[in-house]
């Protein structure tokens, strides 16, 4: 059977054949600090966890906020300031849809790291584990589930070049644009669930069902727009039912 481009596209962003500007934030001082998994592997792991029911620009820039207002960014220095006092922050600083019960994920997660991995977070990933280890590892985070981890592991690995075993347990994590272009593929149906879309992933790439998470969003991001689709300029456009029918 023939692989499918899709997954060809998601190989060539793994292997960095392919790239594409990812930005946590609008703010690239931000970034650098959050793409910085050597020397503040914490700020990636903070940021993961404050990715929830917001827009992801203003939930990954928190740590960056939090570190400014407390002066620091040295974890065991966070790990000494009381739990209310977070929550006094965010409540204050509104820098959360969820203000006190992200607060309390926030403080969590800084003594989770300060006394389970010894400060370093880059532990949670260290020494080539499995996928589901990782996994495994992320979801033990007050406040962190299943998409949060394995979005957690996926960014690590696609982006970060980190190297697991194994990446089966790495799932594609279905936010609009995966939905959307799974739906137009023909892939799923029109009212198919966010299960149905990380099955077909899984049965499209077992290996690694995660590996198409970055071609989807940069064609959704840039080609196929909820209006106006630029078919014609689409690499999946051959085998793509929807822009048959609009041919």
């Amino acid at each position: 059977m023939k692989e499918p481009t899709i997954v060809r596209l998601g190989r060539e962003y793994a292997e960095g054949k392919r790239t594409y500007d990812v930005h946590f934030t609008k703010d690239p001082s931000a970034d650098v600090i959050l793409n910085d998994i050597v020397n503040t592997p914490h700020a990636f792991v903070l940021a993961c966890l404050m990715d929830k029911q917001m827009p992801a620009e203003t939930a990954w820039i928190i740590p960056i906020k939090v570190f400014t207002y407390f002066g620091t960014k040295d974890i065991h220095r966070l790990g000494e300031i009381p739990e209310s006092d977070y929550i006094k922050l965010f409540v204050e600083k509104k820098l959360h849809r969820f203000k006190e019960e992200q607060a309390k994920v926030f403080y969590a997660g800084v003594r989770k790291i300060v006394e389970e991995y010894n400060g370093n977070a880059a532990n949670i990933w260290k020494g080539n584990p499995s996928s589901s280890t990782v996994v495994f590892r992320f979801m033990q985070f007050k406040g962190a589930g299943v998409k949060i981890a394995t979005m957690a592991a996926n960014i690590l690995a696609r982006q970060m070049h980190v190297k697991y075993s194994d990446y089966y347990s790495i799932d594609i994590s279905p936010d609009v644009h995966i939905m959307r272009i799974f739906r137009r593929m023909g892939y799923v149906s029109k009212d198919a669930t966010r299960d149905d879309v990380i099955y077909w992933a899984r049965s499209l790439n077992p290996e690694y069902p995660g590996i198409v998470d970055a071609p989807c969003w940069e064609i959704g991001r840039s080609i196929c727009r909820p209006t106006d689709p630029q078919c014609s300029k689409c690499p999946l456009y051959q085998e793509c039912e929807y822009a048959d029918k609009q041919s």
